[in-house]
């Protein structure tokens, strides 16, 4: 059983990623409901912590339906990450994560996030000092390097648990790569079957269906698989998989109702956690994912985008359910979208 200090998970648990504008409180809800059993907020600035930046400050919002939840940090500088822990030990999470996997510039051109792939005494020192600095069990987000010539995983891996880690999660691609080609798994099964790993490493990258996650679970051996993308509009993915790994049957696909409804639920905490305008506009982005694969959706999909009353968005979704009741959606594989300038780990 991967337990992560007190934490205790289950066999083989999955994990929802931390995004950048995807992972707020009102989609990890959905997640949960559908059988995410660890999850992460969206990354949050050390420097802007440390300021109160009413942004970074929002983010550290979790509530106990979600545990165990853990919070996630950023910063190339010890003093910052040290101070950014304390803050984060006081809101009580579960864990403390360090990201050290995000590839946009505005993040790893600075040195953090990814960027610190480049230097992993750098990384080491970051680390340690977000260890001694929180009573938390801390873990790290990460890629397998740099870039093509730097995959240095396996030594990152080894030196993070000594100085004190308790998880890693593993994005199988270099900064470099972005979200471009296949992940490799290569390399994260290795770091899971080096005999001087003790701590659970749990893989990211490009599982998109039941079938591949049974696959990489036999095949290297990790604890848990990471979900990020391919729960975007679709947290039925938890559940589907878990019921594949159990039985080797597939659950039947979600159905219009279904989908309305965790649509809707979405929706109406968005509304509450983030307030009408920022909170109807930011769900704009979810439609699309959780209406894809109805025939003629395009006109819908345009009226959710422009109304601007949550009555009038529940009034078209229900409409749209009415529409479509009966229809027989497709067993596919999940499309994982690409943020290029968002930061799914």
């Amino acid at each position: 059983m991967p337990n992560i200090g007190s934490i205790q998970l289950p066999d083989f648990p999955l994990l929802l990623a931390p995004m950048e504008d995807v992972s707020d409180p009102p989609f990890r809800a959905v997640c949960k409901d559908h059988g995410a059993d660890l999850m992460y907020t969206e990354f949050i600035s050390s420097e802007g912590l440390i300021r109160d930046a009413i942004k970074s400050r929002q983010k550290l919002d979790i509530f106990d339906y979600e545990k165990p939840v853990g919070i996630q940090i950023f910063g190339g500088d010890e003093e910052s990450l040290s101070l950014a822990a304390k803050i984060v030990d006081v809101t009580n999470p579960d864990l403390l994560d360090i990201n050290f996997g995000c590839p946009v510039k505005k993040v790893a051109l600075k040195g953090a996030g990814a960027g610190v792939l480049k230097d992993v005494d750098l990384m080491v020192r970051l680390t340690s000092a977000v260890v001694k600095s929180t009573s938390l069990p801390v873990t790290v987000k990460t890629r397998l390097g740099w870039d093509e010539n730097t995959k240095n995983i396996e030594e990152v891996a080894e030196r993070l648990q000594d100085v004190g880690i308790k998880a890693l999660a593993i994005h199988g691609r270099t900064r470099s790569q972005m979200y471009k080609g296949q992940a490799d798994w290569e390399l994260i099964g290795k770091v899971k079957n080096n005999p001087r790993i003790t701590m659970p490493i749990f893989g990211n990258g490009d599982i998109d269906s039941p079938e591949k996650a049974l696959e990489y679970k036999n095949k290297y051996g990790i604890d848990g698989i990471m979900i990020g993308r391919a729960a975007i509009g679709y947290p039925w993915i938890f559940n589907e998989i878990k019921h594949f790994l159990k039985t080797g049957e597939h659950l039947a696909s979600p159905t219009i109702e279904d989908r309305v409804a965790v649509c809707k639920k979405h929706l109406h905490k968005s509304f509450e956690w983030k307030g009408p305008k920022v909170g109807i506009f930011e769900m704009r982005r979810h439609y699309t994912n959780y209406l894809k694969g109805l025939p003629g959706i395009k006109d819908y999909r345009l009226k959710l985008v422009t109304l601007e009353t949550v009555e009038e968005i529940d009034a078209v979704l229900d409409e749209i359910q009415i529409k479509y009741t009966g229809y027989e959606f497709q067993k596919t594989p999940i499309e994982l979208i690409n943020y290029h300038e968002k930061c799914p780990v």
